[in-house]
Protein backbone atom coordinates (compact mmCIF):
# COMPACT_ATOMS: atom_id res chain seq x y z
CA UNK A 1 0.00 0.00 0.00
CA UNK A 2 1.19 3.51 -0.69
CA UNK A 3 2.65 5.65 2.04
CA UNK A 4 0.14 8.46 1.60
CA UNK A 5 -2.90 6.50 2.81
CA UNK A 6 -1.86 3.92 5.41
CA UNK A 7 -5.44 3.93 6.78
CA UNK A 8 -6.83 2.59 3.46
CA UNK A 9 -5.96 -0.99 2.58
CA UNK A 10 -5.79 -2.57 -0.85
CA UNK A 11 -8.80 -4.62 0.21
CA UNK A 12 -10.76 -1.42 0.97
CA UNK A 13 -9.86 -0.03 -2.44
CA UNK A 14 -10.86 -3.31 -4.13
CA UNK A 15 -14.21 -3.43 -2.35
CA UNK A 16 -14.93 0.19 -3.23
CA UNK A 17 -13.99 -0.40 -6.87
CA UNK A 18 -16.28 -3.44 -6.96
CA UNK A 19 -19.18 -1.41 -5.52
CA UNK A 20 -18.63 1.45 -7.98
CA UNK A 21 -18.52 -0.89 -10.99
CA UNK A 22 -21.65 -2.65 -9.78
CA UNK A 23 -23.49 0.63 -9.27
CA UNK A 24 -22.57 1.88 -12.77
CA UNK A 25 -23.59 -1.39 -14.42
CA UNK A 26 -26.91 -1.50 -12.60
CA UNK A 27 -27.57 2.17 -13.39
CA UNK A 28 -27.06 1.47 -17.11
CA UNK A 29 -29.38 -1.55 -16.92
CA UNK A 30 -32.04 0.48 -15.10
CA UNK A 31 -31.74 3.28 -17.69
CA UNK A 32 -32.30 0.79 -20.52
CA UNK A 33 -35.27 -0.68 -18.70
CA UNK A 34 -36.77 2.74 -17.91
CA UNK A 35 -36.39 3.79 -21.55
CA UNK A 36 -38.04 0.58 -22.82
CA UNK A 37 -40.97 0.62 -20.39
CA UNK A 38 -41.60 4.38 -20.82
CA UNK A 39 -45.02 5.15 -19.26
CA UNK A 40 -45.27 1.75 -17.57
CA UNK A 41 -42.18 2.61 -15.53
CA UNK A 42 -44.21 5.20 -13.62
CA UNK A 43 -46.50 2.45 -12.33
CA UNK A 44 -43.63 1.12 -10.23
CA UNK A 45 -43.47 2.31 -6.65
CA UNK A 46 -40.20 3.70 -5.29
CA UNK A 47 -39.80 0.61 -3.12
CA UNK A 48 -40.14 -1.60 -6.22
CA UNK A 49 -37.54 0.44 -8.08
CA UNK A 50 -35.18 0.12 -5.11
CA UNK A 51 -35.84 -3.62 -4.98
CA UNK A 52 -35.21 -3.95 -8.71
CA UNK A 53 -31.95 -2.02 -8.32
CA UNK A 54 -30.93 -4.38 -5.51
CA UNK A 55 -31.74 -7.62 -7.33
CA UNK A 56 -29.93 -6.42 -10.47
CA UNK A 57 -26.93 -5.62 -8.27
CA UNK A 58 -27.06 -9.14 -6.87
CA UNK A 59 -27.26 -10.50 -10.41
CA UNK A 60 -24.28 -8.37 -11.48
CA UNK A 61 -22.23 -9.71 -8.59
CA UNK A 62 -23.17 -13.29 -9.51
CA UNK A 63 -22.75 -13.46 -13.28
CA UNK A 64 -19.51 -13.29 -15.21
CA UNK A 65 -18.77 -9.87 -16.68
CA UNK A 66 -18.99 -11.20 -20.23
CA UNK A 67 -22.40 -12.70 -19.47
CA UNK A 68 -23.63 -9.42 -17.95
CA UNK A 69 -22.71 -7.58 -21.13
CA UNK A 70 -24.91 -9.96 -23.13
CA UNK A 71 -28.04 -9.49 -21.00
CA UNK A 72 -30.94 -7.70 -22.69
CA UNK A 73 -32.41 -5.30 -20.14
CA UNK A 74 -33.81 -3.11 -22.90
CA UNK A 75 -36.13 -5.88 -24.04
CA UNK A 76 -37.83 -6.68 -20.75
CA UNK A 77 -41.57 -6.24 -20.31
CA UNK A 78 -43.43 -5.12 -17.22
CA UNK A 79 -44.38 -8.77 -16.69
CA UNK A 80 -40.66 -9.63 -16.68
CA UNK A 81 -40.00 -6.87 -14.14
CA UNK A 82 -42.77 -8.15 -11.86
CA UNK A 83 -41.34 -11.67 -12.10
CA UNK A 84 -37.84 -10.39 -11.29
CA UNK A 85 -39.26 -8.50 -8.30
CA UNK A 86 -40.86 -11.72 -7.06
CA UNK A 87 -37.50 -13.46 -7.35
CA UNK A 88 -35.96 -10.58 -5.39
CA UNK A 89 -38.46 -11.10 -2.57
CA UNK A 90 -37.65 -14.82 -2.60
CA UNK A 91 -33.94 -14.04 -2.40
CA UNK A 92 -34.40 -11.70 0.57
CA UNK A 93 -36.56 -14.27 2.37
CA UNK A 94 -34.11 -17.09 1.58
CA UNK A 95 -37.12 -19.12 0.46
CA UNK A 96 -35.04 -20.88 -2.21
CA UNK A 97 -31.40 -21.41 -3.03
CA UNK A 98 -29.81 -18.05 -3.95
CA UNK A 99 -27.96 -19.51 -6.95
CA UNK A 100 -31.20 -20.95 -8.33
CA UNK A 101 -32.96 -17.61 -7.91
CA UNK A 102 -30.16 -15.65 -9.59
CA UNK A 103 -30.06 -18.19 -12.42
CA UNK A 104 -33.82 -17.71 -12.87
CA UNK A 105 -33.40 -13.91 -13.04
CA UNK A 106 -30.52 -14.28 -15.47
CA UNK A 107 -32.61 -16.57 -17.65
CA UNK A 108 -35.44 -14.02 -17.84
CA UNK A 109 -33.07 -11.32 -19.07
CA UNK A 110 -30.97 -13.62 -21.27
CA UNK A 111 -33.96 -15.16 -23.04
CA UNK A 112 -35.00 -11.75 -24.38
CA UNK A 113 -32.10 -11.77 -26.82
Amino acid sequence: MGMNRPDVTDEDIGMRTFQMRKARAVERAMDRLRHTLKAEWSSLENSEIEELDWILGELWAYVARGDWDRLHFGRLTMHDVRTILKHGRDLRKHSRNAVDILNDVGTIVRDKG
